[in-house]
């Protein structure tokens, strides 16, 4: 998800002050080089490593591959407003919590902040990134580590509709267009992946949190643009998750860990502000509300990439 897209949302939030967590997030490796920067890499993997893929029985996963946008690279926010990958994401938290059971796990990265579905398939991330486009990275990948147990986490789509989210309310010929474009490209991705895939490989998917429910706190009209912005969401994670049950991949509920459809019941916010449930998961595990320059950002905290990292982990079995 790219968070400039969202620049209109920058001047209602001032009133909810840093809840979710340091005034910037500690940056770390570039994405995919927690364990590889490419597909390139998967040669080396495949020449060191082939001979081990059956050598763990005591272990279920020999590797663990995510690949999506912003979110799988966890990207935050820096001090000065930055959005730029760091070491926080939820597919290093899973990593970690894999590792407690595959200790000989390696990690793969191939996020890709700003990517949609059009780009995975075809290539343009605005990212940086040495391979040509993500979903054929990914594939070479598990092509050349056919007899590799193998976790697959997918987060992709979010980008498909983030911009039709305006200043002026959501526009809706822009979310048809983006749900339509994200219907027909994410089976594809899917086929490939699955084709390329040997018989040892998870895959295991997400659906998204809504960011713009922090619109509430800017008063009435605030409030219709985030009760509107929840339908959104709802057709955006009903397109995702009709694409994946076709293709049999699980889904990891993160919108409901983020309580997006609950309006009640009204929590404490701050010691003289309640909200509804919704907005205060928000507030607290994204940086939505967090003031400027840091936010208002659409990204996860630390502790909202630990929330989806849980998701996850309640539906992946490590051992």
């Amino acid at each position: 998800m790219d968070h400039r897209r969202f620049i209109a949302l920058t001047g209602i939030l001032a009133a909810a002050v840093a809840i979710g967590g340091p005034a910037a997030a500690s940056t770390g490796p570039a994405v995919g080089q927690s364990s590889i920067s490419s597909a390139t890499a998967g040669a080396a993997y495949s020449s060191s490593h082939r001979g081990g893929d059956w050598g763990r029985h005591d272990e279920k996963f020999d590797y663990y591959l995510a690949l999506g946008d912003s979110l799988a690279a966890g990207v935050q926010p820096n001090a000065q407003g930055q959005s730029l990958p760091t070491n926080q994401g939820y597919a290093m938290d899973l990593a970690a919590a894999l590792r407690d059971d595959n200790r000989h796990l390696s990690f793969v990265d191939l996020g890709c902040p700003g990517e949609t579905t059009t780009s995975m398939l075809n290539g343009g991330c605005p990212f940086p990134h040495s391979y040509s486009d993500q979903t054929d990275a990914a594939a070479s990948f598990l092509a050349q580590h056919k007899h590799a147990r193998v976790l697959v986490t997918i987060d992709i789509g979010a980008n498909n509709v983030d911009g039709c989210a305006t200043a002026s309310g959501i526009d809706t010929s822009c979310v048809v267009a983006g749900l339509q474009t994200a219907a027909t490209d994410l089976p594809k991705i899917l086929g490939k992946l699955k084709a390329a895939a040997g018989r040892h490989v998870e895959f295991v998917a997400m659906n998204y949190y809504d960011p713009f429910l922090a619109a509430w706190l800017s008063g009435p009209a605030g409030q219709a643009e985030a009760t509107a912005s929840v339908q959104l969401s709802g057709q955006l994670n009903g397109v995702l998750s009709a694409a994946y049950q076709a293709f049999g991949v699980k889904v990891a509920d993160v919108s409901a860990r983020f309580k997006t459809t609950q309006f009640t019941p009204l929590v404490q916010l701050t010691p003289s502000l309640k909200v509804p449930l919704n907005v205060a998961r928000i507030c607290q595990w994204t940086w939505m509300c967090a003031p400027a320059p840091v936010g208002p950002n659409i990204h996860a905290n630390k502790a909202g990439y630990e929330e989806i990292a849980d998701a996850f982990e309640a539906i992946v079995d490590p051992r």
